[in-house]
């Protein structure tokens, strides 16, 4: 992915120390601060990286690693993509996330029209603008109270339909990253990716199923063969030529109905959390500051529309859907904000050629704002697990 240098002549295992060590403090800030913990792992990389500190400033070792993060992420995210889960809320969460998406692709794309930026740049800025945090939407959710039941049963909705649509826009950038007629290689993506779906299908459903049944009281034996599924299927993906974030995700939901999907999820978040800490911080650390005088207005514009704009946008969908005012408020409150998800197709993008280093910086920049300011308002409105207020702390 980033192409950064970030480890400097020490040992891999001294920068390991020095991100995880460094990263427990400043996520012990945040939390005291009500912040998610990922605003500290950004912040973290800026301060000791190549245009902080420089503690850590060489190697892209720590960058490549960390890729594996975003491998688990997808894979998790297909596990979390049950049929039935989706099938529930369907009709309104397909009406309300198109509808949605369609007003901040627009937003996104006028904000980089505005700004002078090309029309690919401006395409790009839209589409990120699509999707909201899963770890802001779901991580701040009380899942004790009886009301946020249906609010976080919305919320999931809303973001799994996203994730469908993130899927589309990495399988667009994948096509792109193949370079010659953009229109051919975007259909040859849409052509591999049946065959691998139903190749993996095949292989889940007359081999891995039958393993996972026979052996299924081993937790050791299970573990390791999520693991070896995940990372085959990403890199027969890749064989292929589509990605491996793409075949993470279809790893993921051919699994999805399986009786040990929640086993292997809950299994997979230490590893993910440990890899996704890595990937964090190599955001930040190859962040380029002297960029910010050229980027920091668009960013907050960015930021504003999607803190203010978003959750309007979405309790008027949701209350023209029929739901309460009270829910539709703070639903859409709660996805008031850009998605971690934005951060990882900025980075695909960056990689592919697709946008410039700038504009890659423009999107992680007002990710974070929007982190920042989203985070804050939730905290101090609606009851989440760190809320400021102890009324409204909920377990």
């Amino acid at each position: 992915m980033y192409d950064i240098d970030i480890m400097g002549a020490h040992s891999i295992e001294f920068s390991i120390f020095i991100i995880f060590t460094s990263a427990a403090v400043f996520a012990t800030i945040a939390l005291y601060a009500r912040q998610a913990m990922i605003v500290a792992y950004i912040l973290l990389g800026l301060l000791l990286g190549p245009w902080g500190v420089g503690l850590i400033s060489d190697s892209k070792v720590i960058s490549e690693i960390s890729n594996i993060g975003i491998i688990f992420l997808l894979y998790l995210l297909g596990l979390d993509l049950l049929p039935q889960q989706l099938w529930k809320m369907f009709r309104e969460a397909v009406i309300v996330t198109l509808s949605s998406s369609f007003i901040f692709f627009l937003l996104g794309f006028l904000v980089g029209i505005i700004f002078s930026y090309s029309f690919l740049n401006s395409i790009l800025i839209g589409a990120v603008m699509m999707f909201s945090s899963t770890i802001i939407g779901l991580k701040l959710l009380p899942t004790s109270i009886l009301h946020h039941k249906h609010t976080g049963q919305i919320i999931i909705s809303v973001l799994l339909i996203q994730d469908l649509l993130a899927i589309i826009v990495l399988l667009l950038l994948q096509g792109y990253d193949k370079g010659g007629n953009l229109i051919f290689d975007i259909i040859n993506q849409l052509l591999y990716l049946p065959l691998l779906v139903t190749i993996v299908y095949l292989f889940e459903r007359f081999i891995l199923f039958k393993l996972i049944v026979r052996f299924e009281q081993i937790h050791e034996y299970i573990f390791l063969l999520a693991i070896a599924w995940c990372l085959g299927v990403a890199e027969f993906a890749n064989y292929i030529g589509l990605s491996h974030e793409i075949g993470a995700f279809i790893a993921g939901v051919t699994l999805a109905s399986s009786p040990i999907a929640l086993f292997i999820t809950e299994r997979l978040k230490p590893l993910r959390d440990f890899f996704l800490i890595i990937f964090f911080f190599s955001l930040g650390a190859s962040f380029d500051v002297t960029l910010i005088n050229e980027i920091y207005l668009p960013a907050i514009i960015l930021a504003l529309i999607a803190v203010i704009i978003k959750p309007l946008v979405f309790s008027f969908l949701l209350t023209f859907e029929g739901e309460k005012n009270k829910i539709s408020n703070e639903t859409g409150i709660r996805l008031g904000q850009i998605s971690e998800f934005s951060l990882l197709i900025s980075v695909l993008a960056l990689n592919s050629g697709f946008i410039r280093e700038d504009i890659a910086s423009l999107i992680q920049l007002s990710v974070l704002i929007s982190f920042i300011l989203s985070s804050y308002i939730i905290v101090l409105k609606y009851p989440t697990p760190i809320s400021s207020n102890d009324s409204l702390r909920r377990d």
